[in-house]
């Protein structure tokens, strides 16, 4: 049998059309491929003999690349971290909230420096402001056909067979809330790799007129998106923080006048709050502002009484439908209340009826990681704790951050000594349920009719509450008090 030939690395030689610069840190030659006639790719080329009086510096606007200081001006016109015009949907905080005059002081105590007194005093504030609420939810453990060759293929690890089964669950609500159907536009918000509108878009099949816009921050690379090429769903990925996005300024909504599902699949703290008034306050406010106008309003030209009930007659008969409203439906799974933001919150109003504020939420969202925080020991020393890995619960770094469930210095800190597991992790619990609360009245003060279910068992996901909301004149499912 023939040998094969030897690779670049044991001939100490870079591969054919390759950087002949050697990294040192990866014990290998550089893999970019070089301009015809050269030796070193653009990155390299100070070290290539024929160019080395030219210098390279690092880019003002991104440090992890080198530029050549004599071509800098040419290159801060065209570098990919370029600051980029903002597209038409970006309105600076738009989705932020009001500035509360009573905001958390920028210097509180952590939670380990309070008193048991102080402590025990905000836990008591927690158990009142609970009071009448259920701590148990409604079971709403679902599944849909679209995903059964997925969960049964053999070649799954436990991380893809959670995924799924979670996105399985929030599909089956999705069509038990009847949001699945032709003619609407879904909103993926925290989209990640946009595997939950993946899923979607494979039970809806040939459905007319889908429109799928996923809303992600920051660049996500394995996008799945970008498979789909069916003539009936269209793809639109926006590359925006919640807190700046305009619905209203997408021309596929403001255009088409297709109904909006928001959906989410663990929206992390302030971004699901960032997402609410983003659908109910911004967007759906704003369109019923413009329907409540009178027609005569919206027509440029002066028109007879005659011309315009004519129009009007035209306009219910092809444009809008009789029941058409601008969001359908909601249907978030949420997670990490301990990154919610007291500022952006929507649920304020319920706070303070209550008689709570800015720093008991602040402590409340601190103490709602002991739901989740996989601790399984207690101590006065918060140096005893030990316990240092993430909790295997939490696998969802594809589609969201790390939401802090870690043993870290901020969560150690919240451990007190005089309580046991159990106290800590129904603490935890209540104080998620309040926060989610505050959820529940601001989309009821919306005309909305919300609920609180689980849509996944604990050992899947520990984060396995799902917030669902119709608009008022829809079959609604039952609110939660």
């Amino acid at each position: 049998m023939a040998s094969s030939a030897p690779t670049p690395h044991a001939t100490g030689f870079p591969a054919e059309g390759r950087c002949g610069y050697y990294v040192e840190k990866k014990k290998r030659f550089c893999r970019m491929v070089v301009a015809a006639g050269k030796r070193f790719c653009g990155e390299h080329a100070g070290a290539a003999e024929e160019e080395n009086t030219r210098k390279r510096i690092l880019c003002p606007l991104d440090p992890k690349h080198t530029v050549y200081e004599d071509q800098l001006a040419k290159h801060l016109k065209k570098c990919n971290s370029r600051e980029k015009p903002k597209p038409d949907f970006f309105i600076q905080d738009i989705n932020a909230g009001l500035t509360d005059e009573t905001e958390v002081p920028e210097q509180l105590v952590p939670i380990s420096s309070l008193s048991e007194e102080q402590l025990e005093n905000l836990i008591k504030k927690l158990r009142k402001a609970s009071e009448g609420l259920s701590s148990t939810l409604k079971d709403q453990i679902m599944s849909h056909p679209a995903l059964h060759d997925a969960l049964n293929d053999p070649k799954n690890g436990d991380s893809a067979t959670k995924h799924l089964k979670q996105q399985a669950s929030i599909l089956g609500n999705i069509e038990k809330l009847k949001l699945l159907g032709p003619r609407r536009c879904f909103v993926e918000f925290g989209a990640g790799k946009g595997k939950l509108s993946h899923w979607v878009d494979i039970a809806l099949k040939d459905a007319e007129k889908v429109h799928f816009i996923l809303v992600e921050k920051v660049t996500t690379r394995f996008k799945v998106d970008g498979k789909h090429r069916k003539k009936n769903s269209v793809f639109e990925r926006l590359q925006i923080d919640i807190q700046h996005l305009c619905l209203n300024k997408i021309p596929v909504l403001s255009k088409e006048k297709l109904p909006v599902v928001g959906i989410g699949k663990h929206l992390c703290g302030v971004a699901t709050d960032l997402a609410l008034r983003c659908l109910v306050e911004t967007y759906a406010a704003s369109c019923e502002e413009r329907n409540e106008e009178p027609l005569a309003k919206r027509i440029k030209n002066d028109k007879t009484e005659k011309e315009i009930n004519t129009l009007a007659k035209e306009g219910n008969e092809k444009s809008v439908p009789e029941k058409w409203t601008p969001v359908a439906g909601i249907v978030i799974a949420l997670c990490c209340h301990h990154r919610c933001d007291w500022r952006h919150y929507v649920g304020k109003e319920y706070f303070k009826a209550l008689g709570l504020g800015a720093v008991e939420f602040h402590y409340f969202q601190r103490m709602s990681s002991w739901a989740t925080c996989g601790m399984r020991k207690t101590s006065l020393d918060a140096s005893n704790i030990t316990t240092k890995r993430k909790d295997h619960q939490n696998d969802d770094g594809e589609e969201h951050d790390d939401g802090g469930y870690r043993i870290t210095d901020d969560t150690v800190e919240s451990l007190p000594g005089f309580l046991t597991v159990e106290e800590k992790k129904k603490i935890g619990h209540l104080c998620k349920l309040l926060i989610d609360q505050g959820r529940i009245e601001y989309l009821q003060q919306k005309r909305f009719s919300p609920a609180l279910q689980y849509y996944t068992d604990p050992l899947v996901s520990l984060e396995n509450v799902l917030l669902t909301a119709l608009p008022n004149h829809s079959s609604s499912p039952e609110t939660t008090t």
